[in-house]
């Protein structure tokens, strides 16, 4: 069986490897076996592959944030699964062919539901929804402004505000994204820069309710989006795209009232209940299935491939995913 191993920390296609190991067997007693059909490369992997992330402690490990796949045998006293059944995986080891895990670690998903779109919806879409639902009272016609907004996290933030009545700035580093963006429903696209307060103002009037920023970033970026913020907004930061610490200052603190502070997705799946995991897995799921919520797709590559797969998904200027397809 082929899978995917992180064997030393560095740069993502020297990071990795594919290599053969046993196949995962038969099922014990409440688990369940998933041949994985398609699996997304996110910014948080290649990281995790620098050593800049939260990752496997003890190398060589198996890898792969996202999966999803079909349940291909079930185990003794699994319920409300079977085999021929599409689902994801919340473990953290998904680039292979088959995974062998327990059924709570697996969420149903609809058989509307493309593949490809499933491969990506473990991390991104829940994050975007997340940050725009649990910390500030948005309030129709208010405005939400972020970087790295031509992510995929980005490009659902522009969505699923749109779907609520709130408009969005968005901050790119290419002006080739500003047209972009703007067709897929973006209200404002600026090059990150300086003076971005001063611009974002100049758009939006000075007075517009501008209180939630979003930071993919950190470091001077985080800090321009917090200049652009109205009295009492908040930073959520929930990206490590530029190594460097989030900066803010004393006077976004002090006098214009700022709260900095951060998200994790792994945080919100330890505390919520089976039951809530479904429900916005599901909820997620529809926003792909009714065409809220879409990512383009790059390319795909087999686990044969992987340091290709790696190499492409690092480099500059892409234009949409980039996933592996272990069955193909």
């Amino acid at each position: 069986m082929k899978q995917i191993q992180l064997l030393r920390h560095g740069r993502p296609d020297e990071a990795c490897a594919c290599v053969e190991v046993e196949d995962v067997g038969a099922p014990e007693a409440g688990e369940v076996v998933v041949a994985i059909e398609a699996a997304a490369i996110n910014p948080a992997d290649l990281l995790s592959f620098e050593g800049r992330y939260p990752g496997p402690e003890t190398l060589p490990a198996p890898v792969g944030i996202e999966g999803a796949g079909r349940v291909v045998e079930v185990g003794a006293e699994v319920e409300g699964l079977a085999p021929g059944d599409k689902v994801m995986s919340m473990a953290r080891a998904n680039w292979a062919e088959r995974l062998r895990l327990p059924a709570a670690q697996v969420v149903m998903l609809p058989e509307a539901l493309d593949i490809r779109q499933a491969a990506m919806l473990k991390a991104n879409p829940p994050s975007a929804h997340l940050m725009l639902e649990d910390y500030v009272d948005l309030r129709d016609g208010d405005w939400v402004i972020q970087n790295a907004a031509n992510s995929a996290v980005g490009r659902h933030v522009i969505r699923l505000a749109r779907g609520r009545g709130l408009k969005t700035v968005n901050v790119v580093r290419r002006e080739a994204l500003i047209a972009e963006l703007t067709d897929f429903g973006a209200d404002l696209v600026l090059v990150d820069g300086e003076g971005l307060a001063e611009r974002v103002r100049a758009e939006t009037g000075t007075e517009a309710p501008i209180r939630l920023a979003i930071d993919a970033v950190g470091g001077s970026a985080c800090e321009r989006l917090a200049d652009c913020l109205s009295e009492g907004g908040v930073v959520v930061n929930y990206g490590f795209l530029s190594g460097e610490a989030c900066r803010i200052t004393p006077g976004h603190l002090i006098i214009k009232g700022l709260t900095l502070t951060g998200f994790w997705l792994y945080g919100f799946a330890r505390k919520a209940s089976p039951a809530e995991i479904q429900a916005l897995y599901d909820e997620m799921a529809q926003r792909f299935i009714d065409g809220t919520l879409e990512v383009p797709i790059e390319a795909e590559y087999g686990l044969d491939d992987i340091a290709k797969a790696l190499a492409h998904a690092h480099s500059e200027g892409r234009g949409g995913k980039i996933l592996l397809r272990p069955g193909a």
